[in-house]
């Protein structure tokens, strides 16, 4: 323990830290002014910045599959003859549900009726061509440009790890070409700083968006009425299982969740598409992975911001943006998990997992979700003015094993939130620690640490008046550290591009 507690970077852990119990107490103390000008700097994000996003999907994009298809693609993370630690199954779980967790659930049901109600290009509501748009672009955002946002960093941080053999897969340590020495001095402790609060803030928030999911199923499921009680309960679950899996470490704990949540969903997946309707959600899934593909140009963005301005930046920008913050969190922890992996196979798996898992998602949650609206008359847009969550829940209970097959969806958002998190807990340990090699992981103490301060947070909102108010406005933040962490991002490709000249 004590040889471990030694390369702790005391500073960083110190700093981020108590930065983020600061802007939580600012936003607890004053949570209307602090609301709106973190409201205020989004807005200025995604309207005098929003042309930022689109190029740094597009450019990701452009230099992944470079990477990909030159000779460079070979270049093996790892020793030349050593082989991938985890079966590409269980890599594919991980970094799958680490990316993705929970949101997939919920947004995969209802993200259709977002744009059915509110359309893009000027389209009429809840028309066939907004029906049309809609079932395609939820696709789009979750598609291969999101994951650029994750495969990107992850390559830096694998190079910079694996090959460059830096002692940490920290961000710092990934732009120790250009910061040579200062990698542990204030350039690199505040790029590591950052990027940490950013992490806690959009991640002890998440559970906003994994609570009510879990508190609507377990209401319809034991009939319990919805209270801060069941809150506290539900949040309760998800940190136990988030410390227990986190203090197992990678290979005891994370993998065998992440196996598990992948089971599961490829269970629920399959159970919804037969007892469903089979027919029309392939149909519909057909036609609307056409239709994305067809339409990629417009949907990517390119000729904003003459054409679809306002839902661009209400949704696209957003979700680049949103993207881009998570980004080095995934991809520091797709890095951990690729020893043995070349960097072809990394770019290829990243997007091809991450886009195919999340595309059945939205074809079978969302495509059953729509004709449930549009064949059965089962009214679930009017039910998504009144509560988004509740649609989730009135999905499943409109199979007709839907009692049965709640437990099940409610296991799932356990389960998802929970490797999640303590992916995150893992992530942020590993960032403050100065020395990580291969084989091992951070300290237990210090991966529990961050497990209970991701828990302490959202838990302490939630206990506040106006906590709904504090937690959008959290959750706003961590979206504004995406313009840091896209400078941050480009400092990393540059270190990439000097190492691979280099050969080194």
């Amino acid at each position: 323990m004590s040889s471990r507690r030694h390369e702790i970077d005391w500073v960083t852990f110190t700093v981020a830290l108590g930065a983020v119990m600061l802007v939580a107490a600012l936003l607890v103390l004053f949570p209307g002014a602090g609301s709106q000008a973190i409201d205020s700097l989004f807005s200025f994000l995604t309207k005098r910045l929003g042309g930022l996003y689109i190029v740094c999907a597009l450019v990701g994009l452009f230099v992944l599959l470079g990477l990909a298809l030159s000779p460079l693609r070979k270049i093996r993370f790892g020793d030349a003859d050593q082989a991938p630690h985890y079966s590409t199954f269980s890599w594919a779980g991980m970094l799958f549900s680490t990316g993705i967790g929970t949101a997939v659930l919920y947004w995969g049901t209802i993200e259709w009726m977002e744009y059915y109600l509110a359309p893009p290009f000027g389209l009429e509501a809840k028309s066939p061509e907004a029906l049309q748009w809609a079932m395609s672009y939820g696709m789009f955002h979750w598609g291969i440009l999101g994951w650029v946002f994750y495969a990107l960093p992850a390559v830096c941080l694998c190079y910079s790890y694996h090959v460059a053999k830096r002692p940490s897969p920290s961000l710092a340590e990934s732009c120790a070409p250009l910061l040579r020495d200062r990698v542990h001095r204030w350039p690199g402790r505040v790029i590591n700083g950052i990027f940490m609060v950013g992490l806690v803030g959009a991640a002890s928030t998440g559970l906003g968006l994994t609570t009510p999911l879990i508190t609507e199923a377990s209401g319809a499921l034991f009939g319990f009425e919805p209270s801060f009680g069941l809150t506290l309960a539900a949040i309760g679950v998800v940190v136990l299982l988030i410390a227990i899996s986190v203090s197992l470490g990678l290979d005891q704990g994370i993998k065998r969740l992440s196996n598990t949540n992948l089971v599961l969903m490829f269970l629920l997946l399959g159970l919804i598409f037969v007892l469903g309707a089979p027919g029309p959600i392939a149909r519909q899934g057909v036609d609307s992975v056409g239709f994305m593909f067809a339409k990629f140009p417009e949907m990517s963005g390119i000729f904003y911001p003459g054409s679809n301005q306002e839902f661009v930046e209400s949704w696209t920008v957003f979700y680049w943006a949103w993207w881009l913050a998570f980004g080095p969190f995934v991809g520091m922890f797709i890095c951990k998990i690729s020893g043995g992996r070349t960097l072809g196979q990394v770019i290829w798996g990243v997007l091809g997992f991450g886009s195919l898992g999340c595309t059945l998602c939205f074809v079978v949650f969302g495509g059953y979700a729509s004709y449930l609206e549009h064949e059965t008359g089962a009214g679930l847009v009017s039910t998504f003015s009144e509560n988004k969550h509740a649609v989730v829940v009135q999905m499943l209970m409109g199979l007709p094993m839907g009692k049965w097959i709640l437990p099940l969806f409610l296991l799932l958002c356990v389960t998802f939130a929970a490797t999640t998190y303590d992916s995150a807990s893992y992530t942020l340990a590993a960032a403050a620690t100065k020395r990580l090699p291969v084989d091992q992981d951070p300290a237990r103490w210090h991966r529990v640490v961050w497990a209970i301060a991701l828990g302490v947070l959202p838990l302490t909102l939630l206990s506040l008046e106006r906590q709904t108010q504090v937690l959008v406005a959290l959750q706003t933040a961590s979206i504004v550290v995406s313009l840091p962490m896209m400078l941050v991002g480009l400092l990393m490709v540059i270190s990439l591009g000097l190492a691979l000249g280099r050969g080194r």
